[in-house]
């Protein structure tokens, strides 16, 4: 009987498999790349990266964090439990990670494409797809995109 506590056994679900796949940076490139469908460039990679600015406030630890040589910002996350507020969540995360990307003085145009990237082993929106991509669009006017780099 096995019980799927050995190494062979584990998943990309199993926490350390996930982080020790996504520190290599060609696998993490390639699943980029497939997720977003977007090329990347040369990345460097952290593994669990925590934000926290003060101590009263929640903070996040990010399970993958990575940047490319265009500058743009991904954090990925491995979710095998059931969250609530993936929208939430992910708007959280977004202004976590943009807090340390501008100096003081700096223009908001140099603010970094940020990518939150939320892999599930459930659906979380209950609307049966395998994937969902998320953009700030006009109600009024779906042509009309607000190319906040999120």
């Amino acid at each position: 009987m096995t019980t799927g506590n050995t190494l062979q056994e584990q998943t990309i679900k199993n926490y350390f498999m996930f982080g020790a796949a996504m520190l290599d940076e060609a696998n993490c490139r390639g699943m980029l790349e497939r997720i977003l469908e977007i090329p990347i460039g040369n990345i460097e990679v952290d593994k669990e990266k925590s934000i926290v600015y003060r101590p009263e406030f929640k903070g996040v630890r990010l399970d993958v964090y990575a940047k490319d040589d265009f500058n743009r910002r991904f954090n990925v996350e491995m979710q095998v439990l059931r969250e609530p507020s993936p929208g939430k969540r992910s708007r959280y995360y977004h202004s976590q990670i943009d807090m340390e990307l501008l100096l003081a003085g700096s223009s908001y145009e140099h603010l970094p494409d940020a990518y939150v990237i939320f892999i599930c082993d459930y659906d979380p929106f209950h609307a049966g797809k395998y994937r969902y991509v998320f953009r700030n669009i006009c109600i009024e006017d779906e042509d009309v995109h607000l190319q906040d780099g999120s």
